[in-house]
């Protein structure tokens, strides 16, 4: 794999569990669902 390659790779990684075909809405209910649980402190 090539360096363009890997970075693709990870610029794509966010993305690995929205089904195929997702449309816009999926996609943005499950990156927003990221961001909150990122945002979210440790208890």
């Amino acid at each position: 794999m090539t360096d363009d390659q890997h970075d693709a790779s990870e610029e794509r990684a966010h993305l690995d569990d929205v089904e195929d075909g997702a449309g816009c809405t999926e996609i943005w209910e499950r990156l927003s669902g990221h961001r909150a649980d990122a945002a979210e402190p440790d208890r």
